[in-house]
């Protein structure tokens, strides 16, 4: 499975219009994959989630302004925050106070690897705003969130997408990963699994401004086909279901994600 994925990495779904091929990972991203300070916990997970492969695919830089929506615990943090210290910027994008509290204690925890310029931000969805100054970030990046964002219903996700729109600079890049829906399912498994189809995520960005500039099969898993007791959380990290199938599930290994890059036009 791993050679799989490795292979898949090196290129981008040539289907899509304006789809290129994914790039090696720099120096400097393979230096911050390998950063000492980085949890090992997280580390046993990169089989699965290929920082390397796709923050390349993103075409990210330790120059940029990148923000994270919903960084949760730090997983991406851990390697964001040493690409960009000193050179670039590291923002946690979060979408209430309560989560701006956790965010700022998981910056205060990890400032050692992500430096003094690393920052939270706020959002509001519903309105489509947040404080990120509008046209000052090079990269969005949002991990496995926008099923979060749909499964409320209302114009969440929309509003979500539309604050990234802004936030971004002309030419800037909103990069997704997300847990993916096989097209034939219904689509009422939208708002109960944690699974979403291609197409929702892409009408949802296109709908804001964006143009969808390619994608890669980096963090694919053919072995997950979607459809367990408990949704896309019955799978490992999470093991919904306890001990239940345990191995079964363990054998799956995380979820079959789909990793989308989109461009705001210039």
């Amino acid at each position: 499975m791993r050679h799989h994925f490795l292979a898949a990495a090196a290129v981008a779904t040539l289907a899509v219009p304006g789809a290129t091929l994914a790039q090696t990972p720099s120096a400097a991203i393979r230096a911050a994959v390998a950063a000492p300070t980085r949890t090992p916990a997280n580390q046993l997970r990169d089989a699965y989630r290929h920082p390397a492969q796709t923050l390349a695919f993103f075409g990210v830089k330790p120059t940029d302004t990148i923000v994270e929506f919903s960084p949760a615990g730090g997983w991406y943090t851990e390697i964001l925050g040493p690409l960009t210290n000193g050179k670039g910027r590291y923002v946690a994008l979060v979408g209430s106070a309560k989560g701006a509290d956790s965010a700022t204690k998981m910056l205060a925890a990890k400032r050692a690897a992500v430096g003094p310029a690393a920052t939270v931000a706020t959002m509001d969805a519903a309105a489509a705003t947040s404080t990120v100054p509008a046209a000052s970030a090079d990269v969005v990046l949002t991990f496995r969130n926008i099923h979060n964002l749909t499964m409320g219903g209302g114009t969440t996700a929309a509003g979500a997408f539309k604050a990234w729109y802004a936030m971004l600079k002309p030419g800037g890049t909103l990069g997704i990963v997300e847990h993916r829906l096989p097209a034939a399912r219904p689509d009422s498994d939208e708002k109960t699994s944690g699974y979403l189809k291609r197409t929702t995520v892409v009408a949802l960005a296109q709908a804001a401004g964006f143009r969808l500039a390619g994608e890669s099969q980096v963090n694919a898993n053919p072995k997950d086909k979607a459809d367990y007791p408990k949704g896309v959380w019955t799978l490992p990290p999470n093991y919904a279901e306890g001990d239940t199938d345990r191995a079964k599930y363990a054998a799956i290994g995380e979820s079959d994600r789909m990793t989308l890059k989109f461009v705001k036009p210039r």
